[in-house]
C-alpha cells in the first residue's frame, strides 16, 4: 500500500536531498582542487621552515576535509536519530569555527602587515574578531540546542534538519560580514596611502590578495544572512560550510601563491611574508 506524505514532509525531504548534492559537490571540489595544487603545496610543506604560519596553513587547509566528513556521514548515512544528528551537527559546527577563524588569521596578519606591524591596528582588529567569535560561538550551540532535530518520514531520504529556532544562524555570518568589512576597509585605507611610494611586487600580491579574499566573504555572508531569514527546512543552512570551504582553499592557495612568489623574488622576504613590516619590504629589491 503506498502511503501518502505531507506537502510538508515532501518538501522537507526534498530540502535534505539538495543540502546532500551541495556536501558532495563541495567533497567533489575540494578534492579536485587538492589535486590540482598537491605538487606546489607539498613543495612548500617540504622546503619552507616550519613556523607559527606554516602550521596555521595545516591546519587551514585540512580542517575542511574532517568538516566535510562529517557532514557526508550525516547526509548518507541511514536511520539517524534527532540526537545523533545534534551531535554530529555539533561536531560539524566546531569544525566549521576552526576553519573560519584560521582563514580569517590569514588575512588579519596580512592586514598588519600592511600597516607595518601597528600595534593599535592589531589591537582593534583582534579585539573586534574575538567578540565576534565569542558572540559566534554563542549564538551557533544555543540554536543548535533549542532548535530541535527532525529526519524525513519519506522512505530512502537520510539525513536530518532542524525543524525550527535556527533563523538566527544569520547572527555570526553578520558578524562576520562586519569583521571582514573592517578589514577590507583597513586594506584599502593602506592601499590609497601607498599606492604611489610602493612599488615592491609582494606588495602588489597582498593588496589584491586581500581584497579578492574579502569580496568574496562579504558576498557569501550576505548571501548566508539572506538564506537564513528566508529560506526553510534545510534550505537556510546549505551555503554557510561552502563558504568556509571556499575562504579555507582562497586561503591556502593565496599563501601558496605568496611563498611562490618570495622564492621568485630571492631574499626579498622570509616565508614569514605576513611578519614583515611591508615599509621594510618596500625598501628592498629582487636579487639579479
Amino acid at each position: 500500500m503506498e502511503m501518502e506524505y505531507s506537502a510538508d514532509a515532501i518538501a522537507a525531504a526534498n530540502s535534505i536531498q539538495t543540502v546532500t548534492y551541495m556536501y558532495v559537490s563541495m567533497a567533489t571540489f575540494w578534492t579536485y582542487d587538492y589535486f590540482c595544487s598537491v605538487r606546489k603545496e607539498w613543495t612548500f610543506l617540504l622546503q619552507s621552515r616550519w613556523t607559527k604560519v606554516k602550521g596555521l596553513f595545516i591546519l587551514t587547509r585540512y580542517t575542511p576535509f574532517l568538516l566535510l566528513i562529517v557532514h557526508l556521514y550525516l547526509s548518507l548515512v541511514p536511520n539517524e536519530t534527532p540526537d545523533k544528528c545534534q551531535l554530529l551537527n555539533n561536531i560539524s559546527s566546531a569544525f566549521s569555527l576552526i576553519s573560519v577563524i584560521s582563514s580569517e588569521c590569514f588575512f588579519i596578519l596580512r592586514t598588519y602587515a600592511l600597516w607595518n606591524n601597528n600595534k593599535v591596528v592589531l589591537a582593534f582588529i583582534v579585539t573586534t574578531f574575538c567578540a565576534a567569535v565569542a558572540a559566534s560561538i554563542v549564538v551557533a550551540f544555543s540554536a543548535s540546542a533549542t532548535a530541535p532535530f527532525a529526519t524525513s518520514p519519506v522512505p530512502g531520504i537520510t539525513g536530518c534538519y532542524q525543524t525550527s529556532g535556527s533563523a538566527e544562524l544569520f547572527i555570526p555570518f553578520l558578524l562576520l560580514f562586519i569583521v571582514e568589512m573592517a578589514l577590507v576597509t583597513l586594506t584599502l585605507v593602506r592601499a590609497i596611502q601607498n599606492w604611489r611610494t610602493t612599488r615592491n611586487p609582494l606588495y602588489a600580491v597582498l593588496l589584491r590578495h586581500n581584497v579578492f579574499y574579502y569580496a568574496c566573504g562579504l558576498f557569501f555572508s550576505v548571501l548566508n544572512v539572506l538564506t537564513s531569514l528566508l529560506l526553510q527546512y534545510a534550505y537556510n543552512g546549505m551555503f554557510q560550510d561552502l563558504q568556509f570551504i571556499v575562504l579555507a582553499i582562497l586561503a591556502t592557495r593565496m599563501h601558496l601563491h605568496l611563498w611562490n612568489t618570495d622564492q621568485h623574488l630571492r631574499g626579498l622576504v622570509t616565508d614569514t611574508l605576513v611578519l614583515v613590516p611591508m615599509s621594510d619590504a618596500s625598501s628592498r629589491r629582487p636579487a639579479p
